[in-house]
């Protein structure tokens, strides 16, 4: 199913340094704020106290969060859970007080502005936890993107490989980066979305791939250039298609999943946008600068017993 059919191929190949050279300016700025500012990690990672409570009416998280703040607790995050009676409050930990004696105090604050209130669970989350999370998020990353490399590596060539793993950190690093620079926080549910977005880039990754290597077969004349335009342009109406209806879904997501899914909508709708720019305009560059050509992905001919070609 198309969209639409150009009768003309995009020349993108001609844009490559351009595109490139930006990315790269682009990546590095993201290092750079993961360095200096880092992430607003929340208290999966931290370490801290996770609080549900359900109210008889609607919860006024305003007057929540200015209760709590009053009673001297810093950092102090509300959000609805489920439905608007149902509240989720995150605590940072605090010195010098058990969590028991934290779950109490909170109750007693809470208590004493709307009596109806109920706890309904009280979990503790230590910062070693915390700190094993974040090192076993990273290292799932880290391991996904290798089954990326060796899976493309088996399936085209080398030279596939490294383009959608450049791609694909692209996308994973200018994430984090706007989550460094607007100190969104980053959640369990973030690093998903991370994973979720480098499954989604790799994927259309590949289907740019796919086609570059049956032009190769097909396209006898033309350039390499010409070629990976060709697939681009020729899959460019399938992209467009895939990533606007996925987008709509995110943005239902975003738009109504309350402040519990907002970050995890956020980082896919921008990762969804990242990964198709990539996939077209980081990936395909890569793989024509590192040579790909015909003699990498058509098989040799094979000789017979006396040294001639087959006809």
């Amino acid at each position: 199913m198309e969209f639409f059919r150009l009768k003309r191929d995009i020349p993108f190949m001609r844009s490559a340094r351009t595109t490139i050279f930006i990315s790269a300016l682009i990546f590095a700025a993201a290092i750079v704020l993961l360095i200096a500012r880092g992430l607003n990690l929340s208290i999966e990672f931290t370490g801290g106290t996770l609080i549900e409570a359900r109210y008889a009416q609607a919860a006024r998280l305003d007057a929540i969060r200015a209760a709590l703040t009053q009673s001297g607790f810093k950092e102090v995050s509300a959000q609805s859970f489920g439905s608007a009676r149902d509240v989720l409050i995150r605590l940072p930990g605090q010195e010098g007080m058990s969590s028991a004696a934290l779950s109490e105090k909170v109750r007693d604050t809470l208590r004493a502005q709307d009596s109806s209130v109920e706890i309904r669970r009280v979990e503790f989350v230590g910062p070693q936890i915390g700190e094993e999370l974040l090192n076993d998020g990273a290292l799932a990353l880290i391991l996904v993107s290798i089954g990326i490399m060796i899976y493309l590596a088996m399936r085209f060539e080398w030279r596939f490989s490294i383009g959608a793993i450049v791609a694909t950190a692209h996308d994973i690093i200018l994430l984090l980066g706007l989550f460094a620079l607007f100190q969104w926080e980053f959640s369990l549910a973030v690093l998903a979305a991370l994973l979720a977005v480098l499954g989604y880039s790799v994927n259309d990754t590949v289907v740019v791939f796919d086609r570059i290597r049956e032009n190769f077969r097909k396209m006898r004349a033309g350039t390499v250039p010409e070629i990976i335009d060709n697939a681009i342009t020729r899959t460019l109406s399938r992209t467009i298609m895939t990533s606007f209806t996925t987008q709509l879904m995110v943005i239902a997501i975003l738009l109504l999943g309350g402040e519990t899914l907002f970050y995890f909508a956020l980082a896919l709708a921008i990762g969804i946008v990242v990964g198709t720019y990539s996939s077209v305009l980081v990936a395909s560059p890569i793989l024509m600068w590192l040579g790909i050509s015909r003699a990498n992905l058509l098989p040799p001919k094979k000789e017979d017993e006396g040294g001639m070609q087959p006809p």
